[in-house]
């Protein structure tokens, strides 16, 4: 498929989809004219890279980590056990970066409900 096509399929913008083969996340094939060739194995690498995006990853890690993510059944699995320690560290950034929001959010909801109604 080409990268239209991966673009409808994975709801990801073709400037995206570049950018992540410009991070080393895919791999597409070259045609002889030049346009890439994308398998559909692509389209589950694509939502990968999605959700470990959403999830507050960077791309340099995020290369690093999907090659060790497979398939077991119906859960994915972590075949580098290297990369668990600095799985469980960016759990718990991600958790310090929600607790030190949620101190934000009550502070906005303190100085509200002190301020006059407009």
């Amino acid at each position: 498929m080409r990268i239209g096509e991966l673009s409808r399929r994975t709801g990801v913008s073709i400037r995206s989809l570049r950018y992540y083969e410009e991070q080393n996340l895919l791999h597409p094939e070259r045609m002889a004219s030049g346009y890439r060739r994308y398998a559909d194995p692509d389209v589950v690498r694509v939502q990968r890279i999605q959700s470990l995006l959403a999830a507050g990853l960077g791309t340099q890690k995020i290369d690093r980590i999907l090659p060790c993510m497979m398939q077991h059944r119906e859960e994915l699995r972590l075949s580098c056990a290297d990369l668990y320690d600095d799985l469980v560290a960016e759990r718990k950034n991600l958790l310090d970066r929600i607790a030190t929001l949620r101190a934000s959010v009550n502070a906005l909801d303190a100085i509200i409900a002190a301020s006059p109604a407009t």
